[in-house]
């Protein structure tokens, strides 16, 4: 295939484009220059006078913004126009450097001359959104479902009952969290050997045994024995559903379902508390506590979940035929060829592993020192400090207000759906605007004014109404995970690196709940006055640090562009053909902010 392609590609004229991990290389007018345009310019007649000399030769898409939503889809939208971009296989030169090898478990229906329109790829998109996301979204959901009902258990005498403190608690918390973090990149690890769709089911059969075994806790001891076994198993399953995600979609697709993935937690913990009031009802049946039964049937519902993701999730695009999914699978041989296609000429680095090849300790050491990515690790530390503190101690702090424990659990609702609604408009607001750095940082200007007013004020001798205001409206922040794992994603640029910096960005997440769940302490109760005061110190640094972040990542595609823009046409191709420099290190390749 390649050599005929080639030969017919052959007449193409090299334009030179530059490799960005901007929100999306067709519309991001923020990267672009006079040279840029100039470029496709050029693009436009090349592909025009090879298709009078080759007709064979297909012809490419107008050089156009994705019309992505449906308010955007206005009368000049054309669903039958042809939505294949330029790309680095349409050179025969640059197709030699990035042709996939025999080993990439799509190559079968890897194809340079295959051409598709805007109405076939959107339609595909729903398709895979039906398919693929809704299902990724429901095993999420099963995740926080047992990782977050401790939550709804403290209601319920929980402490009380195992004779254990609000600092017992918060060691449980912190052993969670760290056997979580350091389960990540290990699990990530046997993901990548033996492909996220064993791996992954799997994860939730064990943990959800572990989690049903909580009903015969006996005390302090195997509360933190459990959940540590909990943190161990389930850590590493949000980088391994997004590596799994990233074979069906491009870039700035998996970052709207990100948001999506992330609104399911948020509906996870709507359904827990609605599941918590009923379950917390059965305290007294057969002798044992509410919280007990809570955990034993969230338990055995996350098994039988675990058990269906075996079916249903296939490993790949063109892997998903089987006995219990179809012997023809759930996409035509038409659609396989667009799904492989165009996710592939957006990032041809998605080639360089297959689904079930491990990662070297080499190549393991090599992402980790990836410099580029560490603002990224730094941002995932400290963002999310200011909310979770407060978020981990809300149904205690609503109890002590005076509400009772049915009610608590009811009233954390409100801050949940409307964290849920923000998360999923700031996620757009970011991909519409194409602006990542200043999007995800509104997040901490937003609870600014609440944390100074929890701080200034003691909330536990305010009107209890007043005071679940506050604490609704601070806990409905607009949260920026959905746009930082993309953007991690983005800037990783390469299956190796994107492989452990998705394991090592969330391994910084939890860092940050460890933090997090040892700033309200025994002593500073019931105000937590000296807590609030380091929660506002850390958020009025986390401005700064994405400003910073902004800086750097500006000055680095600054670098990088005026050693492009000054080689000639000749220098690029060569630096192409014969550079080492891998991944995001390449000087074609620019980092999104």
């Amino acid at each position: 295939m390649s050599t005929a392609v080639a030969k017919e590609l052959d007449l193409r004229t090299r334009t030179g484009g530059v490799v960005t991990g901007s929100p999306s290389t067709a519309d991001s007018s923020s990267q672009g220059s006079s040279e840029d345009l100039a470029g496709k310019a050029s693009e436009k007649k090349v592909r025009s006078h090879a298709t009078e000399v080759y007709p064979s030769i297909p012809p490419l898409g107008a050089p156009a913004a994705e019309k992505r939503f449906w308010f955007q889809r206005n009368k000049t939208y054309d669903p039958n126009a042809i939505a294949t971009q330029h790309s680095v296989f349409d050179d025969p030169e640059t197709l030699k450097e990035y042709q996939p090898p025999d080993s990439w478990e799509n190559i079968h229906r890897f194809n340079p001359l295959a051409r598709w329109t805007w109405g076939e790829e959107h339609k595909l998109i729903r398709k895979i959104d039906l398919k693929i996301m809704i299902w990724a979204c429901v095993m999420f959901m099963a995740l926080e479902l047992d990782r977050a009902n401790i939550n709804q258990a403290l209601t319920d005498n929980f402490l009380k009952d195992l004779h254990m403190t609000t600092n017992d608690y918060n060691l449980g918390n912190t052993v969670f969290k760290l056997s979580f973090l350091c389960a990540e990149l290990p699990s990530q690890l046997v993901s990548k050997w033996m492909g996220p769709d064993r791996w992954i089911p799997t994860q939730m059969v064990l943990w959800s045994i572990v989690a049903s075994c909580q009903f015969w806790l006996a005390g302090r001891e195997s509360f933190l024995v459990c959940r540590s076994l909990l943190g161990i198993l389930q850590g590493g399953f949000i980088p391994d559903i997004i590596l799994y995600l990233s074979y069906f979609y491009k870039h700035h697709e998996l970052s709207l379902r990100l948001g999506f993935f992330w609104t399911a937690m948020s509906i996870a913990d709507v359904i827990a508390a609605f599941m918590a009031y009923g379950l917390l009802h059965l305290r007294g049946l057969h002798n044992y506590s509410g919280w007990r039964w809570m955990f034993l049937i969230e338990g055995v519902l996350t098994l039988l979940l675990g058990l269906a993701s075996f079916v249903l999730m296939p490993p790949s695009p063109t892997q998903t035929a089987s006995k219990l999914r179809g012997k023809k699978g759930w996409f035509t041989e038409r659609e396989e060829i667009i799904m492989v296609n165009r996710v592939i000429r957006e990032d041809p680095t998605k080639s360089g592993m297959h689904n079930r090849e491990p990662i070297t300790p080499k190549l393991l050491w090599k992402s980790m020192c990836d410099y580029d990515l560490w603002p990224l690790y730094i941002i995932g530390l400290m963002f999310q400090i200011p909310e979770t503190t407060p978020a981990q101690y809300l149904t205690l702090t609503l109890k002590g207000l005076g509400f009772g424990t049915f009610n608590s659990n009811l009233l954390v609702i409100p801050s949940t759906v409307m964290h849920m609604i923000t998360m999923l408009l700031l996620t757009y607001v970011a991909e519409i605007w194409g602006e990542l750095t200043l999007t995800a940082s509104f997040g901490q200007f937003y609870v600014l004014p609440f944390l100074i007013f929890i701080y200034v004020k003691d909330i536990t001798k305010i009107n209890k109404w007043t005071a679940f205001g506050v604490m609704t409206g601070l806990l409905s922040y607009p949260s920026a995970h959905p746009i930082q794992v993309a953007w991690n994603s983005r800037n990783s640029y390469a299956v190796r690196s994107r492989t452990v910096s998705a394991a090592l960005y969330n391994m910084f997440v939890q860092a940050s709940g460890i933090i997090a769940s040892n700033i309200y302490r025994a002593d500073d109760a019931p105000r937590y006055k000296r807590g609030n005061r380091v929660l506002l110190s850390i958020c009025i640094t986390n401005i700064a640090l994405y400003s910073l972040t902004k800086v750097y990542y500006v000055s680095r595609n600054r670098s990088r562009a005026k050693k492009w823009d000054a080689m000639t046409e000749d220098e690029r191709v060569t630096y192409l053909a014969t550079t080492t420099d891998e991944g995001n290190k390449r000087l074609d390749f620019r980092f999104a902010h």
